[in-house]
Protein backbone atom coordinates (compact mmCIF):
# COMPACT_ATOMS: atom_id res chain seq x y z
CA UNK A 1 0.00 0.00 0.00
CA UNK A 2 1.65 3.23 -0.94
CA UNK A 3 1.18 5.74 1.95
CA UNK A 4 0.72 9.74 1.43
CA UNK A 5 0.73 12.41 3.26
CA UNK A 6 -0.18 16.32 3.09
CA UNK A 7 1.07 18.88 5.42
CA UNK A 8 -0.09 19.97 8.10
CA UNK A 9 -0.16 16.69 10.02
CA UNK A 10 -3.24 16.98 12.33
CA UNK A 11 -1.24 18.03 15.38
CA UNK A 12 -1.98 21.78 15.77
CA UNK A 13 -0.75 24.27 18.59
CA UNK A 14 2.86 22.77 19.92
CA UNK A 15 6.12 24.01 18.67
CA UNK A 16 9.14 22.59 18.40
CA UNK A 17 8.26 18.77 17.23
CA UNK A 18 10.07 15.52 18.21
CA UNK A 19 9.63 12.24 16.89
CA UNK A 20 10.84 9.03 19.06
CA UNK A 21 10.30 5.70 16.83
CA UNK A 22 9.80 2.44 19.42
CA UNK A 23 9.26 -1.16 16.93
CA UNK A 24 6.27 -0.41 14.57
CA UNK A 25 4.98 2.75 17.14
CA UNK A 26 5.95 6.50 16.69
CA UNK A 27 6.00 9.11 19.78
CA UNK A 28 5.50 12.68 19.22
CA UNK A 29 6.40 15.52 21.87
CA UNK A 30 6.28 18.71 21.61
CA UNK A 31 6.18 22.26 23.45
CA UNK A 32 2.20 21.84 23.99
CA UNK A 33 1.22 23.03 27.22
CA UNK A 34 1.92 26.09 29.59
CA UNK A 35 2.51 23.31 32.95
CA UNK A 36 4.49 20.13 30.92
CA UNK A 37 4.02 18.34 27.37
CA UNK A 38 1.32 16.42 25.94
CA UNK A 39 2.26 13.49 23.34
CA UNK A 40 0.40 11.89 20.35
CA UNK A 41 1.15 8.41 18.89
CA UNK A 42 0.73 6.98 15.77
CA UNK A 43 2.01 3.80 13.45
CA UNK A 44 2.27 5.61 10.25
CA UNK A 45 3.31 8.90 10.73
CA UNK A 46 0.30 10.17 8.85
CA UNK A 47 -2.88 9.39 11.67
CA UNK A 48 -1.95 11.01 15.03
CA UNK A 49 -3.64 10.29 18.59
CA UNK A 50 -3.31 12.93 21.14
CA UNK A 51 -2.17 11.06 24.73
CA UNK A 52 -2.52 14.01 26.62
CA UNK A 53 -0.18 14.85 29.47
CA UNK A 54 3.54 12.63 29.25
CA UNK A 55 5.00 15.13 32.26
CA UNK A 56 3.04 17.35 34.46
CA UNK A 57 5.02 20.06 36.67
CA UNK A 58 4.44 19.86 40.11
CA UNK A 59 3.78 22.68 42.15
CA UNK A 60 7.29 22.51 43.82
CA UNK A 61 9.31 21.52 40.34
CA UNK A 62 12.07 23.02 39.97
CA UNK A 63 10.58 23.94 36.59
CA UNK A 64 7.72 26.74 36.89
CA UNK A 65 7.02 28.04 33.53
CA UNK A 66 8.42 28.32 29.53
CA UNK A 67 8.08 24.34 29.29
CA UNK A 68 9.89 24.26 25.56
CA UNK A 69 11.16 21.24 23.18
CA UNK A 70 10.99 18.04 24.81
CA UNK A 71 13.29 15.56 23.40
CA UNK A 72 13.07 11.58 24.55
CA UNK A 73 15.62 9.09 23.69
CA UNK A 74 15.56 5.02 24.66
CA UNK A 75 18.52 3.83 26.79
CA UNK A 76 18.88 0.98 29.21
CA UNK A 77 15.42 -0.54 28.99
CA UNK A 78 14.44 3.61 30.10
CA UNK A 79 12.94 6.56 28.62
CA UNK A 80 15.01 9.87 29.07
CA UNK A 81 13.02 13.48 28.63
CA UNK A 82 15.56 16.26 28.36
CA UNK A 83 13.43 19.81 28.44
CA UNK A 84 13.66 23.17 28.75
CA UNK A 85 11.89 25.08 31.38
CA UNK A 86 12.03 28.42 33.49
CA UNK A 87 13.87 28.11 36.86
CA UNK A 88 11.64 29.32 39.83
CA UNK A 89 14.78 29.75 41.82
CA UNK A 90 16.44 32.57 39.47
CA UNK A 91 13.77 32.93 36.25
CA UNK A 92 16.65 31.65 33.62
CA UNK A 93 16.12 28.99 31.33
CA UNK A 94 17.13 25.83 32.04
CA UNK A 95 17.56 22.11 30.96
CA UNK A 96 15.97 19.51 33.22
CA UNK A 97 15.73 15.77 32.63
CA UNK A 98 13.13 13.08 33.62
CA UNK A 99 12.40 9.11 33.50
CA UNK A 100 9.54 7.25 32.50
CA UNK A 101 9.26 3.44 32.29
CA UNK A 102 6.83 3.64 28.99
CA UNK A 103 7.13 6.94 26.43
CA UNK A 104 4.16 7.90 27.72
CA UNK A 105 5.22 8.36 30.79
CA UNK A 106 5.07 9.67 33.04
CA UNK A 107 7.97 11.46 32.94
CA UNK A 108 9.30 11.87 36.58
CA UNK A 109 12.03 14.48 37.48
CA UNK A 110 15.37 12.75 38.42
CA UNK A 111 15.66 15.60 41.07
CA UNK A 112 14.68 19.12 41.56
CA UNK A 113 16.73 21.48 40.08
CA UNK A 114 18.07 21.53 36.46
CA UNK A 115 20.59 18.76 34.64
CA UNK A 116 23.28 21.45 34.81
CA UNK A 117 24.18 24.86 35.23
CA UNK A 118 26.97 26.93 33.32
CA UNK A 119 25.60 30.29 35.56
CA UNK A 120 23.75 31.30 31.86
CA UNK A 121 20.68 30.28 30.28
CA UNK A 122 20.42 26.92 28.24
CA UNK A 123 17.74 25.81 26.46
CA UNK A 124 16.78 23.07 23.48
CA UNK A 125 19.10 20.09 24.79
CA UNK A 126 19.88 17.08 22.26
CA UNK A 127 21.25 13.80 22.88
CA UNK A 128 23.64 11.78 20.51
CA UNK A 129 24.70 8.16 20.71
CA UNK A 130 27.42 7.42 18.36
CA UNK A 131 28.72 4.11 17.19
CA UNK A 132 31.33 3.42 19.46
CA UNK A 133 29.27 4.09 22.41
CA UNK A 134 30.07 7.42 22.97
CA UNK A 135 27.06 9.87 23.99
CA UNK A 136 27.15 13.64 23.45
CA UNK A 137 24.78 16.56 24.23
CA UNK A 138 24.38 19.42 22.36
CA UNK A 139 22.29 22.45 23.57
CA UNK A 140 21.69 26.03 22.45
CA UNK A 141 23.22 28.72 25.45
CA UNK A 142 20.12 31.28 24.61
CA UNK A 143 20.27 34.86 23.61
CA UNK A 144 18.25 35.90 26.77
CA UNK A 145 21.61 36.34 28.35
CA UNK A 146 24.20 36.23 25.68
CA UNK A 147 25.06 39.26 24.88
CA UNK A 148 27.78 39.84 22.42
CA UNK A 149 29.48 42.90 20.78
CA UNK A 150 25.86 44.39 21.83
CA UNK A 151 23.48 42.05 20.45
CA UNK A 152 22.00 39.16 21.89
CA UNK A 153 22.96 35.82 20.27
CA UNK A 154 21.92 32.28 20.77
CA UNK A 155 24.97 29.87 20.24
CA UNK A 156 25.54 25.90 19.76
CA UNK A 157 27.36 23.87 22.40
CA UNK A 158 27.90 20.34 22.56
CA UNK A 159 29.94 18.45 25.51
CA UNK A 160 30.92 14.71 25.84
CA UNK A 161 28.09 13.09 28.14
CA UNK A 162 29.02 10.21 30.94
CA UNK A 163 26.67 6.74 30.79
CA UNK A 164 24.25 8.64 32.94
CA UNK A 165 22.83 10.78 30.36
CA UNK A 166 22.49 13.26 33.10
CA UNK A 167 26.38 14.81 34.02
CA UNK A 168 29.51 15.61 31.56
CA UNK A 169 32.99 14.12 30.80
CA UNK A 170 34.26 16.86 29.14
CA UNK A 171 33.92 20.81 29.06
CA UNK A 172 31.36 22.43 26.53
CA UNK A 173 32.59 23.57 23.32
CA UNK A 174 31.15 26.23 21.28
CA UNK A 175 30.09 25.08 17.72
CA UNK A 176 28.32 27.38 15.83
CA UNK A 177 26.98 30.91 16.05
CA UNK A 178 24.58 33.07 13.79
CA UNK A 179 27.25 34.02 11.02
CA UNK A 180 26.39 33.53 7.80
CA UNK A 181 23.51 35.75 5.64
CA UNK A 182 20.76 34.05 5.75
CA UNK A 183 20.92 33.89 9.74
CA UNK A 184 20.26 37.55 10.62
CA UNK A 185 16.92 37.78 8.34
CA UNK A 186 14.46 38.72 11.21
CA UNK A 187 16.97 41.56 12.34
CA UNK A 188 20.40 42.22 13.51
CA UNK A 189 19.86 42.98 17.01
CA UNK A 190 18.86 39.30 18.18
CA UNK A 191 20.22 36.29 16.16
CA UNK A 192 19.91 33.03 16.86
CA UNK A 193 21.23 29.18 16.26
CA UNK A 194 19.08 26.79 18.53
CA UNK A 195 17.04 23.49 18.06
CA UNK A 196 20.34 21.43 17.28
CA UNK A 197 19.74 17.94 16.02
CA UNK A 198 22.84 15.28 14.31
CA UNK A 199 23.04 12.92 12.21
CA UNK A 200 26.05 10.86 11.00
CA UNK A 201 26.38 9.74 7.32
CA UNK A 202 29.46 8.37 5.76
CA UNK A 203 31.77 8.63 8.73
CA UNK A 204 30.42 12.64 9.06
CA UNK A 205 28.65 14.09 11.78
CA UNK A 206 25.78 16.90 10.66
CA UNK A 207 24.62 19.33 12.91
CA UNK A 208 21.41 20.62 12.05
CA UNK A 209 19.89 23.44 13.52
CA UNK A 210 17.26 26.34 13.08
CA UNK A 211 18.22 30.21 12.95
CA UNK A 212 16.47 33.30 12.90
CA UNK A 213 13.40 34.62 15.30
CA UNK A 214 10.95 31.67 15.53
CA UNK A 215 8.16 33.99 15.39
CA UNK A 216 9.39 35.27 12.27
CA UNK A 217 8.84 34.08 8.11
CA UNK A 218 12.48 34.27 8.26
CA UNK A 219 12.57 30.58 10.87
CA UNK A 220 14.58 28.49 8.69
CA UNK A 221 16.82 25.17 9.22
CA UNK A 222 20.52 24.81 8.17
CA UNK A 223 23.40 22.35 9.05
CA UNK A 224 27.21 21.92 9.62
CA UNK A 225 29.52 19.15 8.76
CA UNK A 226 32.12 17.79 11.12
CA UNK A 227 34.80 14.98 11.22
CA UNK A 228 34.37 14.75 14.95
CA UNK A 229 31.21 14.78 17.07
CA UNK A 230 32.84 18.03 18.86
CA UNK A 231 33.55 19.57 15.67
CA UNK A 232 34.94 21.73 14.34
CA UNK A 233 31.79 22.57 12.11
CA UNK A 234 31.89 23.64 8.95
CA UNK A 235 28.73 25.18 7.93
CA UNK A 236 27.02 24.50 4.34
CA UNK A 237 27.62 26.84 1.29
CA UNK A 238 24.29 26.20 0.16
CA UNK A 239 22.14 26.97 4.00
CA UNK A 240 18.85 27.35 4.08
CA UNK A 241 18.29 23.35 3.18
CA UNK A 242 14.42 24.21 4.71
CA UNK A 243 13.19 27.59 4.14
CA UNK A 244 9.67 28.86 2.79
CA UNK A 245 9.24 30.83 -0.34
CA UNK A 246 5.46 30.00 -0.57
CA UNK A 247 3.32 32.58 1.35
CA UNK A 248 1.27 29.91 2.56
CA UNK A 249 3.68 28.60 4.79
CA UNK A 250 5.86 30.01 7.46
CA UNK A 251 8.71 29.90 9.53
CA UNK A 252 9.83 26.09 9.11
CA UNK A 253 11.99 25.32 11.97
CA UNK A 254 12.79 23.47 14.74
CA UNK A 255 12.69 19.97 13.74
CA UNK A 256 13.88 16.32 14.68
CA UNK A 257 14.54 13.43 11.96
CA UNK A 258 13.51 9.90 12.26
CA UNK A 259 12.56 6.68 9.55
CA UNK A 260 9.57 6.10 7.96
CA UNK A 261 7.74 2.97 8.20
CA UNK A 262 10.10 1.21 5.05
CA UNK A 263 13.07 1.30 7.68
CA UNK A 264 14.81 3.56 5.18
CA UNK A 265 13.54 6.70 4.11
CA UNK A 266 14.69 9.65 6.38
CA UNK A 267 12.07 12.10 7.30
CA UNK A 268 11.92 15.62 9.18
CA UNK A 269 9.78 16.56 11.22
CA UNK A 270 9.19 20.35 12.12
CA UNK A 271 6.29 22.96 12.82
CA UNK A 272 4.92 26.03 10.81
CA UNK A 273 3.50 28.99 11.72
CA UNK A 274 -0.31 28.15 11.76
CA UNK A 275 -1.38 31.72 10.97
CA UNK A 276 1.08 32.38 8.04
CA UNK A 277 0.19 36.08 7.61
CA UNK A 278 0.40 36.31 11.19
CA UNK A 279 3.55 34.20 12.53
CA UNK A 280 3.61 33.48 16.56
CA UNK A 281 3.56 31.24 18.91
CA UNK A 282 0.63 28.94 17.81
CA UNK A 283 2.45 26.80 15.23
CA UNK A 284 1.94 22.97 13.71
CA UNK A 285 3.45 19.88 12.24
CA UNK A 286 4.79 19.31 8.73
CA UNK A 287 7.15 16.50 7.73
CA UNK A 288 9.09 15.99 4.42
CA UNK A 289 11.67 13.70 3.16
CA UNK A 290 15.22 14.40 3.49
CA UNK A 291 18.96 12.25 2.59
CA UNK A 292 21.99 12.86 1.15
CA UNK A 293 23.74 13.56 -2.34
CA UNK A 294 26.33 11.81 -3.72
CA UNK A 295 28.67 14.38 -2.78
CA UNK A 296 27.64 14.60 1.02
CA UNK A 297 25.02 17.47 0.78
CA UNK A 298 21.99 17.02 2.99
CA UNK A 299 19.19 18.01 1.25
CA UNK A 300 15.25 18.38 2.18
CA UNK A 301 12.37 18.01 -0.10
CA UNK A 302 10.10 20.56 0.93
CA UNK A 303 8.45 22.33 2.72
CA UNK A 304 5.31 20.70 0.59
CA UNK A 305 1.37 21.33 0.84
CA UNK A 306 0.48 19.24 -1.60
CA UNK A 307 -0.10 15.47 -1.23
CA UNK A 308 3.24 13.41 -1.26
CA UNK A 309 4.50 9.71 -1.09
CA UNK A 310 5.91 8.78 2.41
Amino acid sequence: MTLRYQNPLPIRHIGDPFVLRVKDRYYCYATSAPDGFLAWTSTNLIDWQEVGYVYQRRADSWGQADFWAPEVVEYQGKYWMHYSARWAKNGSLRIGVAVADSPLGPFVDLFNRPMFDFGYAAIDGHVFFDEDGKKYFYYSRDCSENVVDGRHESHLYVAGLADDLISFVSEPVLVARPEQEWEIRSGDAWRWNEGPFVLKHKGLYYLMYSANFYASREYAIGYAVSERPMGPFRKAAGNPVLASDFPEISGPGHHSVTVAPDGKTLLIVYHVHTDPQNPGGDRQVCMDRMGFDADGSLFVEGPTHTPQVL
